[in-house]
């Protein structure tokens, strides 16, 4: 009888293990967060205005947990804008601790450094 509780264990044990594998290699879904980001390291434009034509971003901050998220952003000459919560939120927070991170457009993967914005921010091109 221990032999068989034995084998199931072993069983359990193997699909958790590949059920971690694949959601690390398959995530993040649209309202799941994932841990590896992927994509080509690419040097950043001098322009961010030009890298509009992906409609959601993946972001991923150092440091845990390391989760890989969805962002809506919109790219303008001196870097990319993103919003979270107005409260202070768990996002902000992470970025007041550690700004550094990753953002992947396409296939495109971006060394960033994240700077809280708070209050009425002008952005001079929007103001035409």
């Amino acid at each position: 009888m221990t032999s068989k509780i034995k084998l199931a264990a072993i069983a359990v044990g193997l699909a958790l293990v590949l059920g971690f594998v694949y959601y690390v290699y398959t995530a993040p879904y649209t309202r799941f967060p994932g841990v590896r980001i992927g994509g080509t390291l690419t040097p950043a434009p001098s322009d961010w205005s030009t890298v509009n034509d992906v409609k959601v971003a993946l972001l991923k901050l150092e440091g845990l947990p390391p989760f890989v998220i969805h962002v809506y952003y919109v790219g303008e000459t001196g870097g990319i804008i993103t919003a979270t919560r107005p409260d202070g939120g768990y996002w902000a927070k992470r970025v007041r601790s550690n700004p550094n991170g990753w953002l992947r457009l396409g296939d495109r993967t971006y060394a960033l450094q994240a700077k809280e914005v708070l209050g009425d921010v002008r952005i001079p091109y929007l103001e035409k």
